[in-house]
């Protein structure tokens, strides 16, 4: 019988302890020589390593060279994006192919425009290499869809004669096809994980011509194909809020990065989805739904600001649910007075609680919100303004629309892989030098002792 891949020798674990003991790092050295740990000075802010003409991040303004926080922006190409959600929803279409175009040809598509692009990316979503769901997504399904995502991307580089060609037209190419395939990658490695794994019924939809993006997730997913207008419109509403982030973001930065050294799309994609799946990246949305379900078995009545307030102190005292001493979907790298996204988001989760009725938990979710800033406050020294961000309130639209956990973190990558395409090509068409920031060696120099006489 084959032994489990993942057995731990025993060995490993002294030779783990031998890792520990000769990597750590006085932390006083990090203060000697300045180093910006996580690229971002003393205050937070990031440290400038590029320039960027795909988006834009406001979240304070400089009055006499002081930092003064205010109210979060967020511009796509130089437009807000609150104008662009209101522009789509007053026009009663879906807004998050109007957006791919925006953010990867720098403006707003024409009527004739966006449906020469809707209708590509319609094409696209047909052109899933023949045996590609069974071969590839079927067969060894793992438990975490952004892996089974990351190997499809890598496996496509095989079925593409021009995997390697760099220039800007055949990496639009590229970009494109996999900003089209995202959906259906997600969903069928989803689904056959499910089936195999926990033994629920395997169903495949093909993607549906004439149907947006948000639409086709419902589609795909759900074994009737059937979904509300609310369900989509506010579907397509995440995926525009969450397809770009400035360049500055992990996963972006990875794209930007990994593209310096040349190489081809699919393994730029996967380096970022790689970044994306980190838990401090793209699954904070999961850490709030657990939180919150932790919070609705602990705290008795929902209604009680206090008890809920005191739940929340107990969380930044590590007393209560992880004990990491951290309240989810609070607080951001960059906003601070308030997320933009976040805003956006929750003008339409009322109506959507409604819809499902879930109004009481949308009520705590707002008492939370409303709470958590003052807790926050009262018991920590902050630098900066603590408000909710996009993950606070994501989680639990997506909870709400019956997705599975499994495919929150994907679904932001099918949003974001808009913005890594914009910025995979930003970075090809400035021809900018190899990303390579410095690090200072600390290590004391040893002599080298011969085998026989090393203790």
């Amino acid at each position: 019988m084959a032994r489990d891949f993942a057995t731990m020798e025993p060995e490993i674990l002294d030779m783990a302890k031998l890792c520990e003991k000769n990597f750590k790092i006085p932390q006083e050295l990090y203060s000697k020589y300045e180093v910006k740990r996580g690229l971002r000075d003393i205050s937070g802010q990031g440290v400038l390593t590029g320039l960027t003409e795909v988006s834009e991040i406001r979240s304070y303004t400089v009055i006499d060279r002081d930092m003064i926080p205010t109210e979060g922006k967020l511009y796509y190409r130089g437009v807000d994006i609150e104008d662009i959600v209101k522009g789509f929803i007053k026009e009663k279409r879906f807004g998050f192919e109007e957006t791919i175009y925006l953010l990867l040809f720098g403006k707003l598509p024409g009527e004739t425009e966006l449906s020469d692009l809707t209708s590509l990316l319609s094409r696209y979503r047909e052109e899933l290499p023949t045996g590609f769901v069974r071969d590839i997504i079927m067969k060894a399904p793992s438990p975490d869809m952004m892996n089974t995502l990351a190997r499809s991307v890598l496996t496509l580089y095989s079925y593409d004669s021009r995997a390697d060609d760099v220039s800007v037209d055949n990496v639009l190419r590229q970009c494109l096809q996999l900003i089209a395939l995202f959906p259906m990658l997600s969903v069928y490695g989803y689904q056959a994980y499910s089936h195999y794994h926990d033994g629920n019924s395997l169903f495949i939809h093909t993607p549906a011509a004439g149907l947006s993006t948000a639409e086709n997730i419902l589609h795909l997913l759900r074994p009737d194909s059937q979904y509300t207008e609310l369900e989509a419109k506010i579907l397509d509403i995440a995926l525009v809020l969450h397809a770009e982030h400035g360049g500055g973001n992990n996963s972006t930065f990875t794209t930007h990065v990994v593209t310096s050294s040349g190489t081809d799309t699919y393994s730029a994609m996967a380096a970022a989805l790689g970044s994306l799946k980190g838990p401090k990246h793209g699954g904070a949305n999961i850490k709030v739904m657990h939180m919150f379900e932790d919070m609705k078995e602990t705290v008795k009545d929902w209604t009680d600001e206090e008890e809920v307030a005191q739940y929340l102190v107990d969380i930044l005292h590590k007393a209560a649910f992880d004990k990491k001493g951290l309240i989810y979907g609070m607080g951001h790298a960059v906003y601070s007075i308030s997320d933009p996204r976040a805003k956006v988001l929750h003008n339409f989760v009322e109506s959507l609680s409604v819809e499902k009725g879930m109004e009481k938990e949308f009520a705590l979710y707002s008492m939370v919100e409303r709470l958590a800033p003052q807790v926050i406050a009262k018991e920590r020294k902050i630098y900066k303004g603590v408000s909710a961000n996009v993950d606070f309130y994501s989680g639990f639209v997506y909870n709400m629309l019956g997705l599975p956990y499994e495919l929150y973190t994907p679904i932001f990558a099918i949003a974001r892989i808009a913005g890594w395409s914009a910025h995979r090509l930003e970075e090809l068409i400035n021809e900018g030098k190899i990303i390579r920031p410095a690090y200072k060696a600390v290590s004391k120099h040893k002599d080298y002792i011969p085998l026989k006489e090393r203790q």
